[in-house]
């Protein structure tokens, strides 16, 4: 099977299996030891069989993940996680959606797609009218500045559609919950907001610049889009 299909079914089942403790059938501490044995073993079974600039992508997802994940629901408080701390799960599971975007951006490089975050302009105009999603207008500038000027504005636009599907998937099952109102900023949020795909967007960005940085600018390999993503 395609890796890019089991990062997405990882992802599709083992929220639910996490949030629902395997629908009742499970420990809740089983249940998410269970969904992470395995999501860690699919990061290091794709560790140990990629290329080095692979190997070097998902730790450094994994190194922007972790301390921007913490400081969302530790300190900023944005969102809660179910059951309050981040889950073990949540940082490889960057590393399977920034993945899984770059192989839906790549598989879609025929279709224009670049600007199809667009299409979400009349909901944000609706939350910042209604009152109920103003923070939607910061990331809707947020997300069209990344596409403008980002080296890679076909991934912001898929990681646009993924995470939302992915963050409406995780709100609705409860594994977390964003706040209603955002602290320090005095707006307001959905849950989840509709361009979460914009914090997906700069850790695509940071991601990207640092490989570059850590594989060296004067390499061919610094500026090479990895295409060696296993089968």
């Amino acid at each position: 099977m395609d890796r890019g299909w089991v990062f997405a079914l990882t992802i599709a089942i083992g929220l639910p299996v996490a949030a629902t403790d395997m629908a009742g059938l499970l420990d809740r501490w089983v249940a998410e030891a269970l969904v992470v044995v395995w999501c860690w073993g699919l990061f290091l079974y794709d560790h140990v069989t990629s290329e080095r600039r692979r190997r070097i992508e998902m730790w450094t997802v994994l190194a922007f993940a972790t301390p921007m994940e913490l400081f969302f629901s530790e300190v900023w408080l944005i969102y809660e996680y179910q059951h309050d701390l981040m889950p073990l799960f949540v940082p490889v599971g960057h590393w399977f959606l920034f993945d899984l975007g770059r192989r839906v951006a790549r598989a879609l490089t025929n279709v224009q797609i670049t600007w199809s975050p667009l299409l979400l302009s009349p909901l944000v105009v609706y939350g910042a009218i209604s009152g109920g999603g103003t923070v939607e207008v910061v990331l809707f500038i947020g997300m069209v500045l990344f596409i403008r000027y980002g080296p890679d504005p076909a991934l912001y636009a898929v990681m646009t559609w993924l995470a939302l599907a992915m963050e409406l998937w995780g709100t609705w099952l409860g594994n977390w919950t964003w706040a209603k109102d955002v602290p320090w900023l005095g707006l307001t949020s959905w849950n989840p907001p509709l361009l979460v795909g914009s914090f997906y967007g700069l850790g695509d960005l940071l991601v990207g610049l640092t490989v570059r940085w850590r594989l060296g600018q004067g390499s061919s390999e610094a500026h090479h889009t990895s295409h060696h993503d296993g089968p």
